[in-house]
């Protein structure tokens, strides 16, 4: 792998081929849900020079290109925390991981039962739906939906029994800790499933993640390590959904803004995600 100083002509070797991935939300954006113009500029620089960046994040592709618009991922990015790798030029997807019949009933079965109403992400008819019933909505639903206005994958349902059609491949339950924390502690430990609970950024309420066991950022992290032919990984991130990302790096550093158990888990903590923190120690490491 070669890439060298940013505006000269000089270059450096890696002697590794390194896939470098960056979490998005809390690491690679600021608070202003935004990636800095400084931080583009940057890593564009890096990849045209031949460094693979890419980024691993809960979003869905839909989401992440939106806050995500001017930076050059040449290779696939990894979407709903690990579900998928898509190409973003195209959307062809490379992997994808969805629940079987059996587990999407057993999900469906407890949040009816704790009466909570999940947004239900699904392929349905062939295309990428987004479903929920608006009369149970909460005030975290509506922050959810403020900031993805326009979005074509939503769909808004009036019947219970049409919330879990398709083929599904997440869950998110919105709401207070007390509300979620069941649902958490009767997914965490089932080996079916991966699931999380985390407080949203900026924000009060809380979100309970359903994924497929095998829809891990770790996973898909693997896979596109393969298909690339990179024998290290180095990441970023801020969250606990990192961790699994964390644990199959070679390095791994978190951001300061980042919880604490990642923290502990890094070989380096870096500067906040208000201070281009990732594109920082990038252009750093490229230049020796």
């Amino acid at each position: 792998m070669v890439y060298g100083r940013i505006g000269e002509g000089k270059k450096t070797v890696k002697k590794d081929r390194v896939l470098y991935v960056s979490d998005l939300d809390g690491t690679l954006l600021n608070t202003k849900d935004k990636i800095s113009d400084y931080s583009v500029e940057t890593i564009n620089a890096l990849v045209e020079r031949g460094m693979l960046f890419t980024y691993a994040t809960a979003r869905s592709l839909v989401s992440a290109s939106a806050v995500a618009r001017g930076l050059s991922t040449q290779i696939p990015v990894i979407v709903y925390n690990g579900a998928f790798i898509i190409k973003p030029d195209t959307g062809e997807i490379l992997s994808s991981v969805f629940f079987t019949q059996r587990e999407r009933e057993t999900v469906a079965d407890f949040l009816t039962k704790e009466g909570i109403f999940p947004l239900v992400y699904a392929y349905v008819d062939g295309q990428e739906r987004v479903s929920w019933l608006p009369e149970k909505e909460n005030e975290g639903f509506c922050r959810y939906f403020a900031k993805r206005k326009g979005d074509r994958r939503f769909r808004p349902l009036t019947e219970e029994q049409n919330l879990y059609e398709g083929e599904i491949f997440y869950f998110t339950c919105i709401g207070e800790r007390e509300e979620l924390l069941p649902v958490y502690e009767r997914f965490r430990d089932d080996g079916n499933y991966i699931c999380t609970l985390q407080q949203e950024l900026y924000s009060t309420e809380y979100f309970c993640e359903i994924m497929p066991k095998g829809a891990t950022k770790a996973n898909a992290i693997g896979k596109l390590k393969k298909m690339w032919g990179c024998e290290r990984v180095v990441s970023f991130g801020d969250a606990v959904n990192d961790i699994p990302m964390f644990r199959i790096s070679d390095e791994c550093y978190a951001v300061a803004n980042a919880v604490d158990e990642l923290k502990a888990m890094a070989d380096g903590v870096i500067g906040d995600n208000d201070s281009d923190a990732v594109a920082r120690w990038l252009l750093a490491s490229a230049v020796v």
